[in-house]
């Protein structure tokens, strides 16, 4: 059994306790492995099972040599010191694995659903890969001024944020919402690269029935760094963020702030960097009283490129209630008419 010291019998418990846990974690790490079923996009699909087991593998790895070093022999460090990293460390590891939770909101919604509104709209499943499919809702009119295509935030499904629809329909609109991978209809597991290449098949999609010049690209929250990317890569008319971040770290690190999120953050949606690259005019909409995400958010945002975005300051606004104020309506109004 392995001691610091032959005469210290308090090392050796450490030994022999730090020994014990190492045993324990390996049993729950290969059990984790080894249970079936291995998660997949379809089960149907041998290169996404592989993919499930490659990511599983790595980290099973990753978890490995992290405790060795956190049940090692400490080094020569204040005890204090000591708890504080490995406390850090833990919470980085739970935050890496678990942070989807607490980033998405997902409603899901059987496939069978029936949507029911009281203006027309069409159901749209866009199909982008072998077990991917994403569901939306299109709000259409007989002769209509241009498209918004909307990415809404990271709760709910387009079930409940359809009722925006109607800020952009009564300007003789359509509208087309989706949802993300795991929001209502929509299937497939998450990462940014993914659902950014979800969002350009939307966008591709559209462009079949719609002039590029006559679409307007709109992100509420998170959909904003979404928005932004699809802006960048292509040639909307108009794009609109309603209380966006600079980018998403940015907003983490403000609640996390012991942590290396850097490192430890798999959704980085680097707005900043992708709004440079926008070459049609965009508008900023955001409350004074945003607590989520403040309003500095968007004012580091202007000033990337002043010339070509206009930032409208909603008074009193918060994150979740701008479309309570006739400050908003009215700035969309002229947006979209003028």
């Amino acid at each position: 059994m392995p001691t610091f010291s032959k005469k210290s019998k308090k090392y050796s418990l450490i030994a022999r306790r730090n020994q014990f846990l190492r045993v324990i974690f390996l049993l729950f790490t290969f059990d984790f492995l080894l249970t079936p079923p291995l998660p997949t996009f379809s089960k149907k699909s041998k290169k996404y099972s592989l993919i499930a087991r490659r990511n599983q593998f790595l980290r099973v790895i990753f978890l490995l040599f992290t405790f060795d070093f956190l049940l090692t022999q400490p080094p020569s460090l204040p005890t204090f010191l000591w708890y504080i990293l490995s406390g850090i460390t833990v919470l980085s590891i739970l935050a890496y694995f678990l942070q989807e939770k607490f980033i998405f909101k997902p409603e899901k919604l059987a496939q069978d659903f029936q949507f029911r509104y009281d203006i027309p709209f069409r159901e749209y499943f866009f199909d982008v890969e072998p077990g991917v499919r994403i569901n939306g809702l299109h709000f259409h009119r007989e002769d209509p001024a241009g498209l918004i295509l909307y990415f809404h935030g990271n709760s709910r499904s387009i079930k409940g944020w359809s009722k925006y629809a109607r800020d952009f329909y009564r300007y003789n609109y359509d509208v087309v919402l989706v949802d993300y991978r795991g929001f209502g209809k929509s299937t497939g597991k998450r990462s940014e690269k993914e659902m950014m290449t979800d969002m350009q098949f939307v966008y591709d999609s559209l462009l079949k029935d719609y002039a590029e010049h006559h679409i307007i690209v709109y992100g509420r929250s998170i959909g904003s760094g979404f928005a932004s990317k699809i802006a960048a890569d292509n040639k909307p008319r108009y794009l609109i963020l309603d209380a966006p971040y600079y980018n998403f770290r940015k907003v983490v690190e403000r609640f996390l702030p012991i942590l290396p999120v850097k490192y430890v953050l798999r959704y980085h949606l680097r707005t900043d960097k992708w709004i440079r690259k926008v070459n049609c005019h965009t508008y900023i909409i955001h409350g004074t009283r945003d607590l989520l995400i403040p309003v500095r958010h968007s004012e580091r945002l202007q000033k990337l490129n002043p010339h070509k975005i206009t930032l409208i300051r909603i008074h009193g606004g918060g994150h979740n209630n701008l479309p309570k104020f006739d400050e908003y309506h009215n700035f969309v109004r002229d947006i979209l008419k003028y």
